[in-house]
């Protein structure tokens, strides 16, 4: 079952937004230290003015590289220009489920119907070399699925990820599907999906974290994932080989709290290695849609999204002393190592408060030493 996350609703103004998209395109600072940034410092602003000192203080010697505010000017207003909305974590246009992920993305960016994000979504992920009868078995899932007022998720790669849009887009008049790109959201990649692209733009939404222009690169497909199985309820799992990058998103999809169905295959062919390993695993065994929407029934059933509260602003978490962060250091830095912890092992063992060692984690990764990790662990970075 997926775990809901307290997420804070907001409604961003200009000005706001723009810090945030400064914040997040800061050195050394992800989605999970953006989000303790804005827990601590209560406003993206302040956060800003906070991280040159925070990383020096975590043991950095040059100066952080803080994005300057026209360069993050400049990106929204090419975004505008491209026509691409900018969906900010917490806005209610934002996907309700990936809201709830530790790591979701602070901004998001859409191509085409962001209105479609306010679905359920179920992910269809599988080989880039498929069979013809997998992606005969993806598109026509993913039009049963569509056909049931669902959004089809993927990733708009090459096999299986393209017959789910397809079957998706072919339900016309009901559900939709995202593609989830692994560059920027105007870089179509592979660029022969073109005319998928195209459609999707025309009938469904394309989303991506990345700035415009930005390539794919191979260090990006992992983050891609883990957007992919976090706006959805579940994913499914056609065809895989035993590493690749369709079960890394049924990782991922299982530490968010989402369902797994995979389709059995022929221990004879390669690409049925990953799904016969997840169904070993406790997967759903997934032979239609049917199971998919019998897997989900509850889920289904349940209201996705709360009542909208108030707008809601936390207060900036209480700043430690210098004096007691000093004292703190060394005992952080003694219960830390290559080997990720938890942050509340940390807290325990170094008998702490909570503010303080968030402080002092955050000083350590602003200044590239501390690694962060799903599930709230951490580690040291080793090496250059």
């Amino acid at each position: 079952m997926i775990h809901e996350a307290v997420v804070s609703r907001v409604d961003l103004g200009p000005a706001e937004r723009l810090d945030w998209l400064r914040l997040i395109r800061s050195e050394n600072v992800g989605p999970i230290t953006f989000h303790r940034l804005l827990r601590q410092y209560g406003t993206a602003a302040a956060a800003l003015e906070a991280l040159p000192a925070l990383a020096r203080r975590g043991g950095r010697g040059k100066p952080l590289r803080v994005c300057p505010r026209g360069v993050a000017e400049r990106e929204l207003a090419a975004l505008d220009r491209a026509g691409v909305a900018v969906l900010a974590q917490g806005e209610a246009r934002y996907p309700a489920a990936l809201a709830a992920v530790e790591d979701s993305p602070p901004l998001l960016f859409a191509r085409g119907h962001a209105a479609l994000l306010d679905l359920r979504g179920v992910a269809i992920v599988g080989a880039r070399n498929a069979s013809l009868n997998g992606r005969k078995l993806a598109h026509r899932m993913a039009q049963d699925l569509a056909r049931a007022d669902l959004l089809v998720v993927s990733g708009m790669a090459r096999g299986i990820d393209t017959a789910a849009h397809q079957g998706a887009l072919a339900a016309a008049g009901a559900g939709g599907t995202v593609a989830v790109l692994a560059g920027g959201v105007d870089v179509i990649y592979p660029p022969e999906n073109d005319s998928l692209y195209a459609a999707l733009e025309d009938q469904g939404v394309i989303v991506s974290e990345m700035p415009l222009g930005e390539a794919p690169q191979a260090r990006h497909f992992p983050r891609r994932n883990r957007i992919i199985s976090g706006i959805s309820l579940g994913v499914v799992v056609v065809e895989a080989a035993a590493r690749s990058g369709s079960l890394i998103t049924a990782r991922l999809a299982g530490e968010q709290g989402r369902e797994v169905f995979a389709v059995p295959g022929s221990p004879l062919d390669g690409r049925a290695a990953g799904p016969n390993r997840l169904l070993r695993d406790g997967a759903t065994l997934t032979e239609s849609a049917d199971d998919v929407l019998q897997g989900l029934a509850d889920l289904l059933r349940a209201p996705l999204r709360e009542p909208d509260p108030a707008d809601f602003r936390p207060a900036a978490a209480p700043v430690p002393s210098d004096r007691e962060l000093d004292r703190a250091r060394a005992d952080v830095l003694e219960a830390l190592g290559p080997a990720p912890v938890t942050v509340d092992e940390i807290i325990r063992g170094c008998q702490l408060s909570v503010s303080v060692v968030a402080i002092v984690l955050l000083e350590l990764e602003l200044a590239g030493r501390l690694e962060r990790l799903p599930g709230g662990r951490v580690a040291l970075v080793t090496g250059p």
